[in-house]
């Protein structure tokens, strides 16, 4: 198997396990886990940044970048969506972050379009409305809104479409966004801690173990995907993406034995339709192109 392939798998894998992580900490509140999230990922990257020896490449960036704004927005952005996404897989929603993750690359496609004006051609916008169907079915015949498989989908889409526009790595760019966020982080757990409400000093050391470890598994995965993105083509790597969704769902349904209906599978199946239609046109044009 190709090393980039390896690499990619292996990262998508870390990601499509993390429900299993949360689960762990599920006595812990969702905003204390991404608390400490967000607190040790920073250090995590601080080290990596270090060890690297990239700081002035990072100075440098910062300082030329004229998009510097934007970064309190995509900080909002990934920090909104770690909240929502650690509190739906606490509170019994696991499939639902697939449907998200499952998404996410359609409506990346459709912000393109709104915002970037961008074109899809014929098929591109028939995945899309197959899409949309499947979100209409869950939605009226279910008769529940699936917010949180939209808003995970919808502002992990707008973060990366956000982030196109600045100059920084992805190393770089979370490193910045941790500590950005570290600020309403470290607040937030002064508070808790004055209060005595913290679960830090009252768990046992396996709790705590994994709130510190809470950094790791958020920047591990992602070097890993970094070195992955160096070394195989984007259409592969596009296509190999879907492998944590699948890994998420699987989990939800068949670890988790959450609740899945007729009608709800119904609605994943016309998006499972949809990004079929959408990879495989994406591979055949991109092979036409190449030519």
């Amino acid at each position: 198997m190709n090393n980039g392939v390896l690499l990619a798998v292996s990262a998508y894998l870390f990601w499509g396990l993390h429900p299993i992580y949360w689960k762990l900490l599920s006595d812990v509140s969702s905003t204390e886990i991404v608390a400490h999230r967000v607190i040790w990922s920073m250090i995590f990257f601080i080290i990596i940044i270090t060890i690297k020896k990239e700081w002035k490449d990072l100075k440098n960036n910062f300082i030329n970048n004229t998009n510097k704004k934007t970064l309190l927005l995509t900080s909002f952005l990934i920090g909104s969506n770690w909240t929502v996404y650690v509190w739906a897989v606490n509170s019994g929603f696991i499939i639902e972050t697939s449907l998200g993750y499952f998404i996410s690359p359609l409506v990346i496609v459709l912000l393109g379009v709104i915002f970037l004006k961008e074109r899809l051609r014929r098929i591109q916008w028939f995945a899309l409305i197959i899409a949309t169907t499947g979100v209409i079915v869950m939605t009226f015949l279910y008769g529940v809104f699936p917010w949180v498989g939209l808003y995970l989908a919808g502002t992990w889409g707008t973060y990366g479409m956000l982030r196109k526009k600045l100059s920084f790595s992805s190393l770089e760019g979370l490193a910045i966004e941790t500590a950005i966020l570290s600020v309403p982080a470290v607040l937030f757990m002064s508070y808790i801690f004055g209060n005595n409400t913290n679960s830090f000093y009252n768990a046992d050391i396996s709790t705590n173990s994994l709130l510190v470890g809470c950094g790791i598994i958020t920047g591990l995965p992602l070097m890993i995907f970094i070195h992955a993105s160096k070394k195989i083509q984007l259409s592969l790597l596009g296509i190999l993406q879907y492998i944590y969704p699948t890994l998420i769902f699987i989990i939800g349904a068949f670890v988790y034995k959450e609740p899945l209906s007729t009608v709800k599978l119904m609605g994943f199946i016309f998006i499972w339709t949809a990004l079929l239609i959408y990879s495989i046109e994406g591979l055949i044009y991109s092979k036409i192109k190449h030519r």
